[in-house]
């Protein structure tokens, strides 16, 4: 029936008594599943949590041994206890997390417990994560170092010989001087420069200086074969150096041999850039107008050796000119980049894994799922809990009981009817056993019909 109340309609008490049972019953039922899961659930929940511990150890065993230089009993004695601490500390954190998160109702707990657990899970990740990690891919990690310090060492390679090849190409800078003096000296033999034929002083002056350019020229040309081998022993040497990185076998071996052929790369790069004859060019273009020798001059008269003195002003000139240009060209070469000094550091399989962490992020979150998972089931647990108090609430309490929970008040309840009046307690109780049945229960109390626990 509806009740028009204020211009409202209510409905009235017997039916909306009946609804709210209704409702409470159902709520009650669903609770009473959740709790028939859990209870399941809890039987198998300890041994996975131990499970999980017991492999996040044998990893961190791993892991701590990689960082361990003996090889002893006493280093394996010490891997292993703190394996074992990891293990058990692991187990303990998540059992007080299962246990005591979802118990707490109030948002202050919660937050605090969140908190609780935000800085157990990295003290979890600082003590056992990164070394899982590096047991799971602390190996490739390293072969990736080595793989980095190979390019490191190629691009100095290559920058040393690009370096002392652009100086050897100040040979043709060198030729192209000498052949002009050359051309002079030769237009002086034949009168075009001084007006008299013949090899006087301006034709010694002439040949003195293309004769020094000739010299430096054949020196440059010396260098160009060791450069040449000095580039193909490199190569070799990275040749080796990319197999070890690929090679079958541990790691360790591979990086000391990988550490001999660094050394001798580097001196090797070193030897390529000390064959580079830039600077040898720029101090000869600097003395090529500096120190000049000037003949004594043979002309047959004074208008003679005025035209011989101004030709050789003249020459001089012309080689100050070219001076400057092949010194500018010397420059340009040392003013190039040099190449990046490369040192080949060995590292161990824990500090590879950090440092490259972003090449294996499949590993990262492998070593640091095996820790935090519990985690999940703790935010599963919480809202089961949660949803099965909401069931609950606004239940009496005598709707919540069980039939076995029944059973044990009435039986209480004789129990101390009979000792008041001085009946023997555990005959009385035995007899009430035997009388008391399920439907005598709910026969005196209407109100607890509700279906029972499956717990």
């Amino acid at each position: 029936e509806m009740i028009q109340v204020t211009g409202v309609q209510t409905c009235a008490l017997p039916i909306c008594d009946g609804e709210n049972s209704t409702h409470q019953q159902r709520g009650i039922r669903y609770a009473r599943e959740l709790e028939g899961h859990l209870g399941w659930l809890d039987t198998f929940s300890g041994t996975a949590l131990g499970v999980l511990a017991v492999a996040s150890g044998i990893y961190t065993y791993l892991g701590v041994s990689s960082l361990l230089d003996d090889n002893g009993a006493m280093s394996a004695f010490a891997a292993i206890a703190y394996s074992a601490a990891v293990s058990v500390g692991i187990f303990v954190f998540w059992s007080y997390m299962l246990r005591l998160f979802p118990a707490v109702r109030s948002a202050r707990a919660r937050v605090g417990l969140l908190g609780a657990m935000s800085l157990g899970s990295v003290a979890i990740i600082a003590m056992s994560s990164w070394l899982n990690a590096a047991a799971l891919a602390g190996s490739a990690a390293v072969e990736q170092h080595l793989a980095e310090t190979v390019q490191d060492y190629q691009g100095s390679l290559e920058r040393a010989h690009e370096i002392t090849l652009s100086a050897q190409g100040l040979e043709r800078d060198v030729a192209r001087v000498r052949q002009s003096f050359e051309d002079l000296s030769e237009q002086e033999a034949t009168g075009g420069l001084s007006g008299l034929a013949g090899r006087g002083a301006v034709f010694r002056v002439l040949r003195q200086k293309s004769a020094e350019l000739s010299g430096l020229e054949a020196q440059i040309a010396t260098q160009t074969p060791l450069v040449n081998d000095a580039f193909v022993e490199g190569n070799q040497i990275l040749s080796r150096m990319r197999a070890l990185t690929v090679e079958p076998g541990p790691v360790e071996a591979r990086s000391v041999e990988f550490s001999e052929q660094a050394v001798r790369l580097a001196g090797l790069i070193t030897r390529l850039r000390q064959l580079s004859v830039a600077p040898l060019v720029e101090r000869a273009a600097q003395d090529l107008s500096a120190s000049v020798v000037l003949p004594e001059l043979d002309g047959s008269s004074v208008e003679v050796r005025g035209n011989q003195a101004s030709t050789i002003s003249a020459v001089l000139e012309v080689l100050a000119q070219r001076a400057a240009t092949l010194e500018r060209a010397a420059q340009d070469v040392l003013a190039m980049a040099p190449p990046t000094e490369t040192t080949y550091t060995p590292i161990s399989s824990a500090d590879a894994v950090i440092k490259y962490a972003r090449n294996f992020v499949p590993s990262w979150a492998g070593a640091i799922a095996i820790d935090l998972l519990p985690a999940v089931l703790v935010f599963i647990l919480a809202i089961t809990q949660g949803a099965i108090r909401e069931g609950r609430e606004g239940s009496a309490i005598e709707e919540t009981l069980t039939l076995a929970e029944l059973r044990a008040a009435v039986l209480a309840m004789r129990d101390m009817d009979a000792a008041m009046k001085g009946t023997s307690v555990e005959e009385d109780a035995h007899d009430d056993r035997d009388d008391i049945a399920p439907h005598d229960i709910v026969t005196e109390n209407p109100a607890l019909s509700t279906p029972s626990k499956t717990t």
